[in-house]
């Protein structure tokens, strides 16, 4: 039973792999299909690197970031484009700041601007 449940998994993948056409070979010649095929795996990667670098769940709320979490990590690629990628926004350079107003809404903002803030922090050395 648990292989059919790991087959299914996998299945599942190679599905959303070919909806964003990392198979497709658009090219005419094996190096540049072999390209396209990486930089389609790079934005896959991109997404599950994202999901794992949320900052771990503690405190009120432990069970809703655990969920964003694992929603982030197994969500479908155009979703992930969708909701986290291509946000409208309006970039302000103004008295030497950086002003970026978020010109929508949608479920997946709060994770977004976890994410935004755990990729401005500065790495802590020991």
């Amino acid at each position: 039973m648990f292989d059919a449940n790991h087959r299914c998994q996998q299945e599942n993948i190679l599905a959303q792999l070919k909806a964003v056409r990392a198979f497709h070979a658009p090219l005419d010649n094996l190096i540049s299909n072999n390209a396209y095929m990486l930089i389609t795996s790079l934005a896959w990667n991109l997404k599950a690197w994202l999901a794992l670098s949320l900052p771990e769940p503690t405190g009120f709320g432990k069970e809703q970031q655990v969920e964003q979490k694992r929603g982030l990590l197994t969500m479908e690629f155009r979703t992930f484009v969708n909701f986290l990628m291509r946000v409208p926004a309006q970039v302000l350079h103004s008295g030497r700041r950086l002003i970026i107003r978020l010109l929508a809404w949608n479920e997946w903002q709060p994770v977004f601007i976890k994410l935004a803030k755990r990729l401005c922090q500065r790495p802590q050395h020991e």
